[in-house]
């Protein structure tokens, strides 16, 4: 269950002392139950499970899914690993790169360019939005194997 404080301006035009109100929202509850100086609180309580959560625990559930299926656990955690490695020097690696004087701008450049050429190339014309738009959908046919 979550809880969230926020510190919100009370109205100024409000003269009665305010009530303990309930509303609903989608799944959340809020209530405001005092006033502190000229400001109101309001406390946000979780009253179900979101999409976010429950996103969260189907992940959770098919790497469990994948760990209990494996038979070589000594692999899954060397991939694992593997991966964290791979972050971490990707992540140095950049950082790297930025240091450098002219690359980051050169970069920067080569950025933009392309970002020039891509809108007038796929976005400024109907007829080219929709080239770009049917080559998504046979790359995600073809990524998908459809």
């Amino acid at each position: 269950m979550a809880t969230i404080l926020a510190n919100l301006p009370a109205a100024p035009l409000v003269h009665h002392k305010p009530q303990l109100l309930l509303t609903s929202v989608g799944t959340f509850s809020v209530a405001t139950p005092k006033e502190r100086g000229n400001r109101l609180a309001v406390v946000v309580k979780a009253m179900g499970e979101s999409s976010d959560s429950s996103t969260s625990l189907s992940v959770v559930k098919s790497v469990q899914n994948i760990w209990d299926k494996s038979e070589d656990r000594v692999a899954i955690i060397g991939l694992g690993f593997a991966g964290v490695v791979a972050l971490w020097a990707t992540a140095n690696l950049v950082t790297a790169i930025d240091k450098l004087p002219v690359i980051p701008s050169a970069l920067e450049f080569i950025g933009i360019v392309f970002s020039a050429w891509f809108t007038y190339r796929y976005l400024l014309f109907k007829p080219d939005r929709e080239e770009l738009f049917q080559s998504i959908k046979k790359s995600i046919s073809d990524t998908l194997g459809q």
